[in-house]
């Protein structure tokens, strides 16, 4: 892991080069759909924002922690939405 600006950072795994920020129950405003587990992540919880580094940041997605952490175990990759 790097450290970017703030609190990103540049994280590498074999599905590839990711931008992270994590973020703090506080900071979370808005109920998310985790991509890791299909599952909302609700106001108030810490998670993780991650999109990758050859892009834009358009392509950003709130994951939980642990599902973040877990990604690179998955044996079925799960699509982007």
């Amino acid at each position: 892991m790097e450290r970017i600006t703030g609190g990103e950072r540049r994280e590498s795994g074999p599905d590839g080069e990711w931008v992270t920020r994590r973020i703090s129950g506080s900071s979370a405003a808005k109920a998310y759909r985790c991509p890791g587990c299909y599952q909302e992540i609700p106001p108030g919880v810490p998670h993780v924002v991650a999109w990758s580094s050859a892009g834009d940041g358009d392509d950003r997605r709130h994951w939980h922690s642990s599902c973040w952490d877990k990604r690179a175990h998955r044996s079925v990759r799960h699509p982007r939405y």
